[in-house]
Formats: C-alpha cells, structure tokens, sequence
C-alpha cells in the first residue's frame, strides 16, 4: 500500500497541469448533474461542520493543526447512464471508519437496496466529498467503491466562500489509467458538465433559497412568516371580491344607481380569470374532443384501408400466373 500511496503523493502536486489539459478530451461523458444533488452536499457539511462546532464548545479547546478546518464529509450519488451522458439526480451518505478511512460495506449495501426500492432504474454512479482539491487518501475511496461501479466519477464540492467566483464550487472527476514514471496509476482527471432543473426541483430549490435567515432568525421562521403573508394576501383578496360581488348584486336589484364605467371596469376584470367551471365551457369543450376524436378514428380508418389495400395488390401481383393451359389459376381476387 506504501507504493501506490508514494506515487499518488508523488503526482498529487505536478498533477493539476495534465488534470486541466486532459478535461476537455477526456473520457468524452456528458455530465447532467440536478440541484438536489448539490443542496444534499451542502447540506451534510452544514450539519457535520455544526455538530463539529457544538462537541468543540462542550469540550476543552484543542490547538492542533486541523482545529479549525470543517471535518470533510463523503457520500455516494445515484443515477443513470444513458450512453456517454451520465446524468446524477440524488445523493447519500456514507460512512467511514475514522482510525483506517475504510468504508462501512454494510451501510452502504443497506442504503442501496433501500434506494433500489423506491428508485428501481438509480444505481450508484460514484462519490461525492468536500474540499478545495483532491486528497491523497481519495483514491482509496475511489478504489473501494469500484466493485460497485467499475468507472466511478467523483464529486467534490468546495464548502469555502469565495465571493468573487461566479460559477459553482463544483467539480466533476473522472479516473483513467496513465503511466506515470513507468509505471500505470490511476489518476484523476476534471470533466465538464451543465445543470439540469426540473420544475419540481427548481420550485424547491427557490424555496431553500428564499428561506434563507437574514435577521437571525431560523427557517421554520421564516417559513411561518411567508405562509402568514399568503394567507393574509389571499383573505384581501377574497373580501375585495366579495365586496364588488355585493355591489353588483345591490345595482341589478336597483337599490344603487347603475354605474356604466364601473361595469365595464368589472368587466375587463372578469375576463382576465379563467372562466373553467360555466356549463357552456363544458359543453364546448366536450364537442372539440368529441369533434377531435372522429377525426382520429377517420385517420386511423383511411389509413388502415390503405394498408389493407396495398396487401391485397401485392398478394395479386404474387399469385398472378399465364393462363396458357386449361385450368391455369388466375388472379387471386
């Protein structure tokens, strides 16, 4: 273990020239990866980083060289693979043995066959970490995990703030197999990839987003807050619709005077909400579907005579025979 370790350190700093040159022509994958993934990582180092700072307070301080860095956390991301594009949609924790770095086979089959319950055609496409750069100690994660998948990719996320870098502290890795000093090693090398949002996961995602504290307080109070706002918004809404329904009402029994510019003000207002629940909707609606589905059936009709009509010239032409002796069989139809 002691020469693989060497010459992973060995290449660990000369590395990041050949990793960068190699990004873009190597491996040739497309890489989709979906917010959740992201907000999952983010969210097991918050809660590692916390948990970290609330066991430092309740002990006594410790003055070591890695004191004050956040513990790294690592996880696996699940899946599919639809030829070269590899698309990540979800992501799990992992646990590892903290004296040998080893990784907890039991939980980590436990927590595949419970994925593979729910999410039946999600496998697991590799690991994620967090961190500025690759360690040496990652690719002996990198390695264990290749049972699992033969050519994992992996994730890493820097949890550091850098206000002055636009993109996401995100990177994709792939492993291929160089000879470094005549040797074959592993090694990792950067690939691209772009964000897929669905309309679910960008409606969450917003909404973690919007929840952020900004006074203090915590996000289930903030939570509280948007809700009441809603619910206050629409009680205006409901007690302002009433009141001009009163009104109208009061006008057409002639207790107040008729007001012209009012209705059609009312009017205009009317037409700008989906009049979906009057029976003339309904019963228009109706006729196009039926209309729409008797035109489907004549296609459908006109196009299935046609194959019938064109089977039964070429079972003709296939049975057509001379009629040069007596009895000689002529067209089939």
């Amino acid at each position: 273990m002691s020469a693989p370790s060497d010459a992973a350190a060995a290449s660990a700093a000369p590395a990041p020239a050949p990793t960068t040159a190699a990004a873009s022509s190597s491996g040739g994958f497309t890489f989709k990866l979906h917010p959740l993934v992201i907000v999952n990582v983010s969210d097991h180092h918050t809660r590692v980083k916390a948990q970290a700072a609330c066991s430092a307070d309740s002990s006594s301080p410790s003055s070591g060289p890695g004191a004050g860095q956040p513990p790294r956390v690592f996880g696996c991301v699940i899946g599919v693979q639809r030829g070269r594009t590899v698309e990540i949609f979800n992501s799990f924790e992992l646990v590892l043995d903290p004296v040998s770095g080893t990784l907890d086979r039991a939980f980590l089959e436990k927590k595949q066959e419970l994925y593979k319950k729910v999410f039946p055609d999600f496998y697991v496409l590799g690991w994620y970490s967090t961190g500025s750069d690759v360690h040496d100690t990652d690719m002996q994660i990198h390695k264990a995990l290749m049972d699992v998948n033969e050519s994992p990719v992996y994730l890493l996320l820097n949890p550091t703030i850098n206000l002055s870098q636009k993109d996401l502290p995100v990177t994709i890795y792939e492993s291929e197999l160089h000879v470094i000093d005549g040797c074959p090693q592993l090694i990792f090398v950067r690939s691209n990839y772009t964000i897929e949002t669905v309309e679910a996961e960008r409606i969450s995602v917003d909404h973690v987003a919007h929840l952020k504290p900004s006074d203090g307080g915590s996000a289930a109070t903030q939570l509280a807050a948007h809700l009441t706002g809603i619910h206050s918004a629409i009680k205006m809404l409901n007690s302002r619709v009433r009141v001009i329904h009163q009104y109208l009402v009061a006008m057409q029994k002639g207790d107040i005077p008729m007001d012209n510019s009012l209705l059609r003000q009312v009017s205009s207002l009317v037409r700008r909400l989906p009049a979906t629940e009057s029976q003339k909707f309904q019963d228009d609606f109706l006729m196009e579907y039926n209309d729409t589905l008797l035109m489907t059936y004549l296609a459908m009709f006109t196009n299935c005579s046609s194959t019938m009509n064109e089977l039964v010239e070429k079972i003709n032409t296939s049975y057509e025979r001379p009629t040069t002796r007596r009895g000689g069989r002529g067209a089939f139809m």
